[in-house]
């Protein structure tokens, strides 16, 4: 690769150190244990041996941003899906620490042949509004999902399913449109979350406000901007949580977060700054934990809109952005230099991928033959995190070396993810934190055609042969072929550059040091089913 070792020592001495933020996402990596937490990639830095412990009290959660929604079949980031999954919500199987599923809300099952999978549920489970869980209660939820009526954002991620059918109160069968590997994965996602049926005639699209599932913990209330109150369930069907409550406090600003934990205010602070790393480290009350994830931070091009429609202006782009000297500049070396929108622990990762080198006078070509040989002016939109603030300078800095005059537009969250979900977004900064494990969530929603918009594809991209491939690869049950598969689809996303992928993260937390049992799994949501306080 071709490198300006000058330019790169230049840039990472001239950006601020900053947070960590996992992308757009949703669903987790269960733990084991129906209620169980998951075992951490990396163990708690400085943690002191753990006292006795005890149960009940309050645990508080500061993080970065508020929820936007908590209706599984409509939220789309993480934010949103970490209150909800395994906390109000579960589906019928779970993914544990070591990637194997596990049952949960159905005891076992089998499948009967290519297109039908049976499911044996667990007897005696109530919805936190009293309703029986039943057969009856997961097809009201999957067509939900589906109804052709009044599709949800999630309508392509469970498109595979032709027909949920009650063989009796306590089995269902799940029959496809066609074979597809991933149904287990899908169903552990959060968006497999089952919802009570009188809540879903309820409250219809306002159930986003008052979710109701079978989780361990009860919906108490929400306040926007400030708090997301649950509290523990006393009728839980599974193992009890050992807290009576949880609060998941909206602290926007970084410095304030760490604050909170080292003074007692709160027990963690989530998406913590790279810059606070060593603080919490030689902290006597605060233990940091670091986690794998399964997200990759990228950056993105509207490829509707002038001069994004010309491959080549992409093309150009990819090889003028240092992503090395992102990686040291913004993050202190937290996460990896990515080459994929797949993070390298999920199913479908390929390490035999072509990608562009960083090369400046290839760039300038490009742009040449593209007819912007003096460059163009464009804008960046992002969401207010620092770390990508922050990448956002860079790369305004990185492309001015090429002749692009870039500006950068702040937005909050929910802001931000609306205006790129309506195509308004000309380049982007986000990510996306895979909730599955498996290969198929990252292509589908992310380039898929029919994905375009509220799914994930804020690229507006549209390629019949990477469509093709990923239909396959949703059909295909051989782990190889299904692997070759994915990676020429990625080889075709890597070259036609309607995303670039530059990082594959970690998941950064300050926890108080009387607090055992935190965990964050690969897709970015906080565990506190196992949680003590001392």
């Amino acid at each position: 690769m071709k490198r300006k070792n000058g330019l790169r020592s230049m840039l990472a001495l001239s950006v601020l150190l900053a947070t960590v933020l996992a992308g757009c996402s949703t669903g987790q990596q269960a733990s084991s244990s129906p209620n169980g937490a998951n075992t951490p990639t990396s163990s708690q830095s400085g943690a002191a041996p753990a006292p006795a412990a005890s149960s009940g009290g309050t645990l508080i959660i500061a993080r970065l941003s508020d929820a936007n929604n908590l209706d599984p079949h409509f939220s789309t980031q993480i934010n949103s899906m970490a209150v909800v999954q395994h906390k109000l919500y579960e589906g019928l199987v779970m993914l544990d620490a070591n990637s194997e599923y596990k049952p949960l809300l159905a005891s076992e099952w089998k499948q009967l042949d290519d297109l039908t999978w049976e499911f044996a549920l667990r007897d005696g489970i109530t919805f936190h509004d009293g309703t029986p869980f039943d057969a009856e209660a997961v097809k009201k939820t999957m067509d939900r999902i589906l109804d052709k009526n009044a599709p949800t954002p999630k309508a392509n991620m469970f498109g595979m399913i032709k027909e949920v059918k009650v063989v009796d109160p306590h089995k269902v069968q799940i029959i496809l449109h066609y074979p597809f590997a991933g149904l287990l994965s899908v169903l552990a996602s959060a968006e497999g979350g089952i919802i009570s049926p009188k809540a879903i005639e309820q409250y219809g699209k306002d159930l986003s406000k008052h979710p109701v599932g079978t989780g361990p913990f009860v919906f108490e209330s929400w306040t926007p901007g400030q708090e997301i109150v649950l509290v523990k369930n006393e009728a839980y069907w599974g193992n009890k949580p050992k807290i009576d409550k949880v609060v998941f406090k909206t602290v926007p600003e970084d410095a304030t977060r760490v604050a909170m934990v080292e003074t007692g205010e709160a027990h963690v602070a989530e998406q913590l700054p790279v810059t606070e790393i060593d603080r919490v480290k030689n902290s006597s009350s605060m233990t940091l934990g670091r986690y794998e994830s399964f997200a990759v931070d990228h950056i993105g091009m509207n490829v509707t809109q002038k001069p994004f429609d010309d491959v080549r202006v992409r093309q150009a782009i990819a090889h003028a952005i240092d992503k090395e000297a992102i990686i040291q500049g913004v993050y202190n070396n937290v996460g990896k230099v990515a080459v994929s929108s797949l993070g390298p622990k999920v199913i479908g990762y390929s390490p035999n991928l072509k990608t562009p080198d960083y090369d400046l006078n290839k760039a300038k070509q490009l742009l040449a033959e593209a007819g912007y040989a003096n460059g163009f002016k464009a804008t960046v939109y992002l969401n207010d995190n620092k770390a990508r603030i922050n990448v956002a300078e860079v790369l305004q800095s990185q492309l001015k070396g090429i002749g692009i005059d870039l500006q950068i537009q702040v937005m909050e969250f929910g802001a931000y993810l609306d205006l790129a979900a309506k195509g308004q977004a000309q380049m982007f900064i986000s990510g996306w934190g895979n909730a599955t494990g498996d290969a198929d969530y990252n292509q589908y929603n992310l380039f898929h055609s029919t994905s375009k918009g509220v799914p994930g594809n804020h690229s507006f991209y549209a390629n019949p042969k990477v469509d093709e491939l990923i239909e396959a690869g949703r059909k295909e049950k051989d782990p190889q072929k299904r692997k070759e598969i994915y990676e020429q689809a990625q080889q075709i996303e890597i070259d036609e550059v309607p995303l670039i992928p530059y990082r594959s993260s970690e998941n950064l937390a300050a926890i108080a040091k009387n607090v055992q049992g935190i965990t964050i799994s690969p897709s970015g949501y906080v565990e506190i089913n196992d949680v003590t306080i001392q």
